[in-house]
């Protein structure tokens, strides 16, 4: 056999193999969660599940407005409890949510909730603590955004 074609399949092996390696020990990109979108996501809260949840706030950060999609998959009723802020003084909104629903905040003909004395400029994140049910709750950063986009606009209190 020629020496030629052993060496040229012998790199071309190597090439192929070197180059797909590195697929093996890599982390794969699509198993990593994330929020897709401005706001932030709680699955770990109890038994509701919170999906982008964020405030759009007023140009002076004293108040805004909570917008978040909340999905009860059982087949009871449930309150979300969420403090916004200092934990020894937080801002406290009590959501209910009907079984088997989606309450969408902010669409769909729903109002978001209002959140008086926010104290936070747009940009900035702040303390939230999501709890439900029996669950022990989670505490995450919110997103505080403006209304200078045209689909946030309509929802500066």
């Amino acid at each position: 056999m020629n020496p030629r074609l052993i060496a040229s399949i012998a790199i071309g092996t190597a090439v192929v193999l070197g180059t797909t390696g590195c697929s093996m020990i890599s982390p794969q990109a699509t198993t990593i969660e994330y929020s897709a979108a401005e706001g932030v996501n709680v699955y770990d809260s109890g038994p509701l599940e919170v999906r982008n949840a964020y405030i759009v706030a007023t140009e002076d950060g004293s108040e805004g407005n909570f917008v978040a999609a909340i999905v009860n998959d059982t087949d009871e009723d449930h309150t979300l409890v969420v403090e916004l802020g200092d934990p020894s003084s937080p801002i406290t909104l009590e959501i209910d949510v009907d079984a088997r629903s989606t309450l969408s905040l902010g669409a769909d003909g729903e109002d978001p909730e209002l959140v008086e004395g926010l104290d936070t400029l747009p940009g900035a994140d702040i303390p939230g603590f999501f709890q439900s049910g029996d669950g022990e709750g989670v505490l995450t950063s919110v997103p505080v955004l403006d209304g200078e986009l045209n689909y946030l606009a309509p929802l500066v209190p």
